[in-house]
């Protein structure tokens, strides 16, 4: 009985520990998924905003109407006022249908990590903040920790500001980015017609897809940074592989 308590024992201290995964499958595939689509909407997006860099509001706009604002850029088409005396070339027509049907993509992909956040309980247990992590004391307290670049909480876990950007990022911003890309497609409209009549009109929702397009890149822009500050190649190898452990 005792040689075979202290073989159970000596087993028990040489088998490998199991890594629980930083990320779901679920998160990593998606998390990838919505990363190179969101790079093939924005130079995607960016070719539709060349061929027409002037921005209105209401349901009409044209070069006729005057606009809301004009991004300072050369466009694509010689019928398009820039003061520019030369037009881009024209890339308006693969831009639009790649626009589109990769737009489709990212839907379908969020509504299944939706679900899927929903049935796991991923969003409560690791995206969705508490109510003592909005206090104002643990928000300030974790405002001053970024701010010396020494965020704190558990290396497995996001920190509240990470909660609270990645929550309105995922709820908010994509969600008004979809919404808004719908209201502006005449056969989605033409059959639910109160997804552009929100916004007041296409051109409303040209606009602030527009602005909702830069704060996307801006949250991107500060992602990257961050993973940088964090620790580029444990960051990278968590969101492909699950585990930030290095294989021994």
């Amino acid at each position: 009985m005792a040689d075979s308590t202290w073989v159970s024992d000596l087993t028990t201290a040489v088998r490998p520990a199991v890594k629980t995964p930083r990320h779901t499958a679920v998160v990593r595939v998606t998390h990838w998924i919505t990363a190179l689509c969101f790079l093939a909407l924005l130079v995607s997006g960016m070719e539709i905003v060349i061929s027409h860099p002037r921005f209105y509001w209401g349901e009409e706009g044209n070069v006729l109407t005057p606009p809301l604002f004009v991004l300072p850029i050369p466009a694509s088409r010689g019928s398009v006022p820039t003061g520019y005396n030369y037009v881009l070339p024209d890339q308006n027509g693969w831009s639009r249908y790649l626009h589109f049907q990769v737009a489709w993509v990212v839907v379908f992909t969020g509504l299944f990590y939706a679900i899927a956040g929903i049935v796991t309980r991923h969003f409560q247990k690791n995206l969705l903040p508490s109510g003592t992590q909005l206090s104002p004391a643990s928000l300030a307290r974790e405002i001053a920790n970024h701010l010396r670049l020494k965020p704190q909480g558990d290396a497995g876990s996001y920190n509240v500001l990470q909660r609270i950007t990645y929550s309105l990022v995922i709820f908010v911003l994509f969600p008004l980015a979809i919404w808004t890309g719908l209201a502006m497609s005449p056969a989605v409209t033409s059959t639910f017609p109160f997804l552009v009549t929100v916004f007041g009109g296409q051109q409303s929702a040209r606009t602030i897809h527009f602005f909702i397009s830069i704060l996307l890149v801006v949250f991107l822009l500060v992602h990257i940074a961050m993973v940088c500050l964090a620790g580029f190649r444990t960051r990278m190898r968590a969101m492909v592989t699950g585990t930030d452990q290095e294989d021994t």
